[in-house]
């Protein structure tokens, strides 16, 4: 259950109350796709880097190791010792994404597996199915995510079918959640909006998917290949068609101007990848810009990635030291690196849900975006 506590504006501070605790939002959620954050930081990692949310992917762990076998193993939560929230993608993404040979039909996707070139099938029925193995607090339901650009016929189809598969997500999650050997029977359902850049499709299929009174929207099929004004554009117009009383979830996105941006145009939840892999590819977030800390300026610099950052690398580490551990392609200097980028991210939106408590937001962003502005610290 979403209770809205106040606004700023169009920026939204709410708690998201689920069976594995309450998140406050706006909230950014931790990709650890195949259930494990990519730079070898662990869940007792994250519960010191101020992460609320975990976010797992249906695909991945339906492809390689089960989640049957997570199933029997007692779901997600026991297997990678979490307690916290834990939303799982649907799957349709990867299935689109990755999937070179695929064919749409309307019971769902037939595709190959990435991994071994085997045949599989997944349509929403699947997509629940896999989810409910797998017992995560909030799922996805299946969707297609059409290709950017996409004509208005193909998208106005792909659209129609996603409402249809969304129906059924529904109804084969309500018949999970009944059944007795379901580890979570009170998963929650998300549906997501498409509909491209094409504004008049997005707020037509905004109307039809929250007459269907699910537990959270998502605006999907965004930060694929439109540009950064595009993007802002669309939250802008389809959001408010999207209940206020429920969590609005944008997908993917982003860097941490986009979220400041999205927060002001009402969007509560964020995931995506680059807190992650910047820091396995030698990059800091800060509140002067992204820094390289492979760069030679910091060969001999004795100072944190951020000054009064309380993150493990900040709290302990060199700018040199981490610099000596890239270079010596040591393990330790990803994880430092991953661990501070997400602790950066957390840490902000704590920073976004205070501004906008004290409705001092607009000031908040602003200083934000001119920190960023200034480059490398």
């Amino acid at each position: 259950m979403y209770k809205l506590i106040c606004r700023d504006g169009n920026a939204k501070r709410g708690e998201f109350h689920t069976v594995h605790g309450t998140i406050q939002t706006p909230v950014f959620m931790n990709v650890g796709t195949v259930a494990a954050i990519k730079g070898a930081v662990s869940t007792t990692d994250l519960q010191q880097l101020k992460t609320q949310v975990e976010l797992s992917n249906t695909y991945h762990l339906h492809v390689r190791t089960g989640d049957k076998v997570i199933k029997k193993l007692g779901g997600l939560h026991k297997f990678m010792v979490w307690d916290k929230p834990i939303l799982t993608d649907s799957g349709g993404f990867q299935v689109f994404s990755l999937a070179g040979l695929r064919k749409i039909k309307e019971e769902g996707v037939y595709f190959n597996s990435h991994i071994d070139g085997s045949k599989i099938f997944m349509g929403p029925e699947e997509s629940m199915q896999i989810q409910s193995n797998l017992a995560s607090t909030i799922a996805m339901a299946f969707d297609e995510c059409p290709p950017h650009p996409a004509t208005r016929e193909y998208m106005q189809n792909s659209v129609d079918r996603t409402t249809r598969w969304l129906e059924r997500c529904k109804k084969e999650m309500k018949r999970l959640n009944s059944l007795e050997d379901t580890i979570n029977r009170n998963q929650m359902l998300f549906g997501i909006n498409q509909g491209g850049t094409f504004e008049d499709i997005r707020i037509e299929h905004a109307k039809r998917i929250t007459d269907l009174d699910l537990d959270g929207y998502a605006l999907g099929g965004l930060a694929v290949g439109e540009s950064h004004e595009e993007m802002y554009r669309i939250i802008e117009e389809t959001v408010p068609y999207l209940p206020l009383e429920k969590p609005t979830y944008l997908m993917g996105v982003g860097t941490p101007a986009n979220i400041l941006e999205a927060v002001d145009r009402g969007v509560d939840f964020f995931d995506c990848v680059y807190p992650s892999r910047n820091g396995r590819h030698g990059h800091a977030y800060t509140n002067h810009g992204k820094m390289n800390l492979m760069n030679a300026r910091y060969e001999l610099d004795d100072r944190p990635i951020e000054e009064g950052c309380q993150c493990p690398a900040c709290k302990h580490y060199s700018r040199a030291y981490i610099r000596h551990l890239l270079k010596a392609k040591e393990m330790l200097g990803l994880r430092l690196l991953v661990m501070h980028n997400l602790y950066f991210y957390n840490n902000m939106m704590e920073e976004i849900r205070n501004a906008i408590e004290e409705k001092r937001y607009k000031e908040y962003k602003k200083a934000k975006l001119e920190g960023f502005a200034e480059g490398e610290a």
